[in-house]
């Protein structure tokens, strides 16, 4: 289990690459900004091409039309927050777009449920939500104040940690821990990422 000082450090270090901080330095012309936006979403890319069975080539060819398209778009998104979810919408349309072109599927990927039993369909549709909700949760987590990112990491824990502990750790009584808790993972689920994955999601549906 990691003491309290690791989670305090690893999530402060985290807090100045958030997709709002990196969103206004890449806008900036700042490349190590940019180069680590793509690092941290081009396996979400990866992902939907791979839901989609597209082979290696096109899966390229997608990657490079999304990340051409975010620069053309960069400077007009109104929640640099909601980037995960419009990645993920983008890299859809462009699965979408070289699937009409006709270009032969990848042997071994999946094209979409309705041509997969449910044995192959089922993992496949679970890690793309897996790799789009864990980048959509990063980013409404790195929003919360330091005192809320420490509380929820402490939370997330396995094995969990007693509220007693956590109470020693951070400082605040038993009885706050529950409501504080609420209060954050409600502002969470009202954030722009969270808020974009869940139309997403709906859209498909």
């Amino acid at each position: 289990m990691r003491d309290d000082l690791s989670v305090s450090d690893s999530v402060a270090d985290s807090v100045a690459d958030s997709v709002s901080n990196l969103v206004t330095r890449a806008r900036n012309g700042e490349k190590h900004a940019w180069d680590a936006l793509v690092d941290r979403y081009a396996p979400l890319i990866w992902s939907i091409c791979r839901r989609h069975g597209l082979g290696r080539a096109d899966t390229e060819d997608v990657g490079q039309a999304v990340w051409l398209y975010l620069v053309g778009h960069l400077g007009t998104l109104h929640e640099p927050a909601a980037l995960p979810g419009w990645l993920a919408t983008t890299a859809r349309r462009e699965c979408l777009r070289v699937l009409r072109a006709g270009r032969p599927l990848d042997t071994g990927y999946v094209l979409d449920a309705d041509t997969l039993g449910d044995d192959q369909a089922g993992p496949a549709d679970q890690e793309l939500l897996a790799a789009e909700r864990q980048a959509a949760l990063r980013e409404a987590l790195l929003d919360l104040p330091l005192c809320g990112q420490r509380l929820i990491a402490l939370l997330l824990q396995d094995p969990p940690m007693p509220y007693a502990e956590i109470s020693v750790k951070l400082g605040i009584p038993v009885g706050s821990i529950g409501p504080t808790r609420s209060r954050y993972l409600d502002k969470m689920r009202r954030h722009p990422a969270i808020a974009a994955l869940i139309e997403a999601e709906a859209a498909v549906a």
